[in-house]
C-alpha cells in the first residue's frame, strides 16, 4: 500500500498510523517519509493553535462549536502544508537525519526512537489521534474517581484488571474512538478520563458476585436509570472535606455500552454543553469540573495530569 504524498487523506483518519506502519515494513524509506511528514503536520498544527490562542476570541460567532471546527480546519491545513511540495522543510530534515540508520537491520528497528522521544515532550491534542500507537509502559496512577455524580469510587483490584496502562488503553481504545465520533472529544481525553475514574482498570466497580460492572466513569444510577445497578463505597466532598458514603452506580454489559452511555450523557445533558468538542486536555478537564462532574476540588488538576502525563503518552506511542 503506497502512502499518498498528497493532502488527500483526512486529518482525522485514524487508519493513518496503521498505513504508515505497513508502509514502513514494506518500504522503510517511504515509511520514514510519511512519518516525517506527519511529525511536521503536528508541529504546524501546534503553531496554528498558538496563533489562534493569541487572537482575541470575542464576537457573535465565537463559541465552543466554532472553535472545535476551526481546530479541525487548522489540523487539515497543517497536514496539507506538510504534504505539499516539501512542506516547510522539517520533514525533509527529519528524513535525512533518521534515514542514515536505514542501512542496517538494527538501525531500522531503532529508527523511530528519536521521534518517539521528541513526541513525549509534546502536549496531547486532537492532532495526535492520527499517529498514536499502543506501546507498553508498566506503570499506573492511583484512582481519584468521581462523577457528575460527585463520587469517588474506592478501588477494588480484581484478577481481571489489566496488568499495565498499555493493556488498559488497548482494551478501551476502539470504544473511545466511537465515543469521540459522537462527542467531538479526542479519544485520548476520554481514555484519560476513564483511567482516572477506574485507576487504569485496576479499580473497576465490582458486583457482589465479583463480576465486572464495566462502569469506567463512575456513573451513578439516578432515578431515570432503568438498567442494572451496583453499590460501591465512594468519597463525596462536602465543603471541601472528603466523606465516605455508599452509592448506587450503573452497571453495563460491556465497555462498549459504558462508553456509549457516557457519550450520550455528555451530548444530552445541558450542563455538559461546554465539554462537547473540547480540543485541549487541560480545558476539557476544567470544563468537566465546572459542569459539576465531580466535587473533588482538585479533580480537574488530577485529570489534566493524566491526559498530559507520561503514563498515558507512553501507553499510546511507546
Amino acid at each position: 500500500m503506497k502512502i499518498q504524498d498528497t493532502p488527500n487523506r483526512a486529518a482525522f483518519d485514524v487508519k493513518g498510523s496503521q498505513d504508515i506502519r505497513s508502509q514502513f515494513q514494506k518500504d522503510p524509506k517511504q515509511g520514514l517519509k510519511a512519518a516525517a511528514q506527519q511529525f511536521e503536520a503536528l508541529f504546524l498544527q501546534m503553531v496554528m493553535k498558538s496563533m489562534r490562542d493569541a487572537t482575541p476570541q470575542d464576537g457573535l460567532l465565537n463559541s465552543d462549536q466554532s472553535r472545535f471546527y476551526t481546530g479541525m480546519l487548522d489540523q487539515q491545513m497543517a497536514q496539507n502544508m506538510a504534504s505539499s511540495r516539501g512542506g516547510v522543510g522539517f520533514a525533509r530534515l527529519i528524513e535525512q537525519q533518521l534515514g542514515r540508520h536505514l542501512d542496517t537491520p538494527k538501525g531500522q528497528d531503532e529508527l523511530l526512537a528519536p521521534a518517539t522521544a521528541a513526541a513525549k515532550d509534546l502536549p496531547l491534542a486532537v492532532s495526535d489521534v492520527s499517529h498514536l500507537q499502543h506501546r507498553p509502559v508498566l506503570s499506573g496512577l492511583p484512582t481519584s474517581a468521581s462523577y457528575g455524580a460527585n463520587t469517588s469510587v474506592t478501588p477494588t483490584v480484581s484478577q481481571e484488571a489489566p496488568a499495565s496502562s498499555r493493556e488498559f488503553v488497548n482494551r478501551v481504545w476502539p470504544h473511545a474512538v466511537e465515543a469521540s465520533r459522537s462527542t467531538g472529544i479526542p479519544p485520548v481525553f476520554l481514555i484519560g478520563h476513564s483511567a482516572l475514574e477506574s485507576g487504569w482498570g485496576r479499580g473497576e466497580i465490582r458486583k457482589p458476585d465479583g463480576t465486572n460492572s464495566f462502569n469506567l466513569f463512575g456513573i451513578k444510577a439516578g432515578k431515570s436509570w432503568t438498567g442494572d445497578t451496583v453499590e460501591a463505597a465512594t468519597t463525596e466532598y462536602v465543603d471541601g472535606q472528603p466523606t465516605k458514603v455508599t452509592e448506587r452506580f450503573r452497571a453495563y454489559a460491556s465497555y462498549e455500552e459504558c462508553f456509549r452511555d457516557y457519550a450520550n450523557l455528555l451530548r444530552n445533558s445541558p450542563r455538559y454543553t461546554g465539554v462537547i468538542g473540547s480540543q485541549d486536555g487541560t480545558e476539557f478537564a476544567r470544563r468537566l469540573q465546572q459542569a459539576g462532574y465531580a466535587t473533588d476540588p482538585m479533580y480537574a488538576d488530577k485529570l489534566s495530569r493524566i491526559i498530559n502525563g507520561p503514563t498515558l503518552r507512553q501507553a499510546l506511542i511507546g
